[in-house]
């Protein structure tokens, strides 16, 4: 497999603190890979990098063997990365619909927005009886789904999902993460930041783990799972 995304060395902060240190990743084409830590870990912050929000201090990162360091957010929408951003930033005044819609703001998105739009009502068909409803209205699953919604439309090749648990009920986490598997057997490769580390390591094919800013333990889900570390630290076992 082709490497999708790689990090080489990466490090990034904002103005004087810097939150992460010489980070190197890879997410082959087709995976689901999870970053997993503590809080203020830095993995928020390696997403926001990825996505162009947040400049590199150094080191080098590519998208599909193209050199994109430094290329602002709007850029990396269009190259075929969609954010998902943790607490899921929809417009609570806007309808799901019109949250859709704002996914789809590139130009080859809106050229295909019917045809997005049909495909993601068939992955969330809540979401279709939903779409005339304030987005600021639904339950905390319904607005994940409508997230990731949103994500999808634009057309994206690499899918990343911050804390896409957080502050839900178990059984909808169990939700969250089956349209996970469903969106991959599509083909979507999938980058994924959880603190639920049992749940993303049930997921993704492999993870890294980052603490203080560092890429501390790599390896296939299967590995970390028998990990004593991380059974003991992250997973309560």
């Amino acid at each position: 497999m082709t490497a999708m995304l790689s990090l080489a060395g990466v490090s990034a902060g904002y103005s004087s603190f810097r939150a992460l240190f010489d980070v190197s990743l890879e997410v082959l084409q087709g995976e689901a890979v999870g970053i997993i830590g503590p809080n203020g870990a830095g993995k928020t912050t390696l997403l926001r990098v990825i996505s162009g929000l947040i400049p590199l201090r150094g080191g080098k990162m590519t998208l599909e063997g193209r050199s994109v360091g430094g290329l602002p957010a709007h850029r990396m929408v269009e190259l075929g990365i969609a954010h998902i951003p943790e607490n899921r930033r929809l417009f609570p005044r806007l309808t799901v619909e019109d949250n859709l819609r704002i996914g789809a703001f590139i130009p080859r998105a809106r050229r295909h927005f019917a045809a997005q739009v049909d495909r993601v009502y068939a992955l969330f068909p809540r979401l279709k009886d939903r779409r005339h409803q304030l987005a600021g209205t639904l339950s905390g699953g319904e607005q994940q789904m409508c997230a990731i919604g949103r994500a999808l439309m634009s057309g994206p090749k690499l899918l990343m999902m911050d804390e896409p648990s957080a502050g839900l009920a178990p059984l909808v986490v169990q939700q969250v993460f089956e349209f996970v598997h469903r969106i991959r057997a599509d083909g979507l490769t999938v980058l994924i930041v959880e603190q639920n580390v049992q749940q993303v390591l049930d997921v993704a094919d492999r993870a890294y783990l980052l603490e203080v800013g560092s890429i501390k333990l790599a390896g296939p889900s299967i590995e970390l799972k028998g990990n004593d570390s991380i059974r003991k630290c992250y997973m309560g076992l």
